[in-house]
């Protein structure tokens, strides 16, 4: 067993290059030294794993603790600890018992045949977005026009938000997912965000409706009691999440299959490749960092190393997605891979909840999109398509796209 090293040999995070490339310290730091101190941006520091397997590990290890408020969590930014410091939980940042109870309450509504049934109005919501792309002008900003109203309608309707609302989350989340935001405008977002859902939850806990937020309020009403708390962190988290992700997800992914038309050509002539090919796209960008933090509650040793108990643990899932000794191949995209044992929707107790649905998501977009507009094509070079990369969920600002006759920006 190797002594912890007695200071950082580096800083993270460390900003994409390419919106089709993990950064090339990730690389390196995965063949030279792949559990290595680093210094965070939150002034602390922590072990950056970066090997698939010892990725793995860390995310089953529940010896390794999700708590946020703990004091040698690792920081993304200054003041880290204090934006939920006062705040219940949310799933995210628990550990067992108590995120296994939280998680089991909600499992039940992420299922794949629950998110199956949601699959005709999926398809709706995606072609009625598409058709208000055909009747408009030349380019058109897929990001504005498709990647971020398709997530927020679909998970508006699943926990039954108003979508007049969508505007007022969406401004906020992003404020979360960018570290550059100062500390007090971070602060304001989540107070606002949780001030909105304690009333939205307070509404459905009276009237019990039909959707995800009621039927959970039901279910602990008939189990003793309903716990207000936890049900605004809930929505919280699935609010936040269900959308930033997914949005981002299907903005990148176009832009790759732009980028490869072979690839997407396969997919348009044979839609059973779509879902193996999203398995690829979520490897191939693995846009989220931060949810897979971690900080020791006693000595673990991981890769050799020993991490001391109050000690940060990140697993960098954008590294092991591309560890060549888990994929051949892996910084190329190859729709045909059999990917599915990949951590970009993480690994074990916190894996994911909302990954089917997510999924679904992405092949009705890309089967659609590329269905309906065969000759979609960037309206501008691709290094000019700009990309968060300050933010903890890789993305892409604007995705101007054009299709038919016009070959040029206006």
């Amino acid at each position: 067993m190797v002594e912890p090293t007695a200071s950082p040999t580096t800083t993270y995070p460390k900003a994409r290059t390419c919106p089709f490339s993990v950064a090339p310290e990730y690389s390196r730091l995965r063949a030279e030294e792949p559990i290595a101190k680093v210094s965070m941006l939150g002034g602390n520091s922590a072990w950056l794993v970066t090997r698939h397997d010892l990725v793995r590990q860390v995310l089953g290890d529940t010896r390794l603790s999700s708590d946020r408020r703990r004091p040698g969590f690792p920081r993304f930014t200054v003041n880290q600890q204090n934006v939920f410091q006062d705040l219940p939980p949310s799933m995210i940042g628990m550990d067992p018992p108590e995120h296994t109870a939280a998680r089991r309450a909600v499992l039940g509504e992420f299922t794949v045949r629950r998110i199956e049934a949601l699959r005709p109005r999926i398809q709706q919501i995606v072609d009625d977005r598409i058709d208000e792309v055909l009747a408009g002008p030349r380019p058109v900003d897929l990001v504005a026009a498709l990647s971020l109203p398709v997530p927020s309608l679909v998970i508006c309707e699943l926990l039954g938000v108003p979508y007049d609302d969508h505007e007022f989350f969406q401004q906020r989340s992003s404020r979360l997912v960018h570290r550059s935001t100062p500390f007090d405008e971070r602060v304001r977002a989540v107070r606002e965000l949780r001030s909105y859902l304690d009333d939205l939850v307070a509404a459905k806990e009276r009237e019990l409706p039909d959707d995800l937020l009621g039927r959970l309020a039901r279910k602990q009403l008939e189990s003793g009691g309903i716990d207000h708390p936890a049900l605004v962190s809930a929505a919280f988290l699935l609010l936040v999440a269900g959308h930033e992700t997914t949005a981002n997800m299907i903005s990148l992914g176009t832009l790759a299959l732009l980028e490869n038309p072979e690839q997407r050509a396969a997919i348009v002539a044979d839609p059973a490749k779509t879902l193996p090919a999203v398995e690829e796209l979520l490897r191939y960008f693995s846009i989220v960092e931060g949810a897979t933090s971690r900080v020791a509650l006693e000595d673990v040793e991981i890769g050799g190393v020993l991490v001391r108990a109050g000690e940060g643990v990140m697993a960098l899932v954008s590294a092991a997605n591309r560890d060549p000794e888990a994929f051949d191949r892996p910084d190329e995209l190859d729709v045909d891979r059999k990917a599915r044992h990949h951590v970009a929707f993480g690994f074990g107790p916190h894996q994911c909840l909302g990954q089917n649905l997510a999924r679904m998501e992405l092949q009705v977009v890309f089967d659609t999109l590329f269905r309906r507009l065969p000759d979609l094509r960037l309206a501008v070079p691709v290094e000019e398509v700009p990309v968060k990369s300050e933010a903890t969920v890789f993305g892409l600002y604007e995705l101007p796209v054009t299709w038919g006759e016009e070959r040029t920006c206006e």
